[in-house]
């Protein structure tokens, strides 16, 4: 059986340039970040793109503004795939996680 995975972001416009990397885990790490999420009513997005992508940051480390522009183009890509992908055989391609 597949891990799901989990991340948190946070970011506090007035404190910081960008958000950083709050939490990360996989299994029932991801599920008790999803539960804090939930009982702090802290909007939660599926994306497991992203959790693929910010899971390989460092707990706390801010998001370069330098790679926000590479980042959007990476997941634009991955986005326009995946559905190519869908459109053809009908389901969600395989994952690599």
């Amino acid at each position: 059986m597949k891990q799901h995975k989990a991340i948190a972001l946070k970011w506090d416009p007035y404190l910081d340039d960008a958000p950083s990397l709050a939490a990360r885990g996989s299994g029932f790490l991801a599920d008790e970040i999803i539960r804090l999420a939930r009982e702090n009513n802290i909007p939660i997005r599926e994306d497991r793109d992203l959790v693929q992508i910010f899971s390989l940051l460092d707990i706390g480390a801010s998001i370069p503004a330098d790679v926000h522009t590479a980042i959007a183009e990476i997941l634009a890509f991955i986005y326009w795939s995946n559905q190519q992908y869908t459109d053809l055989f009908g389901s969600e391609p395989p994952s690599h996680t």
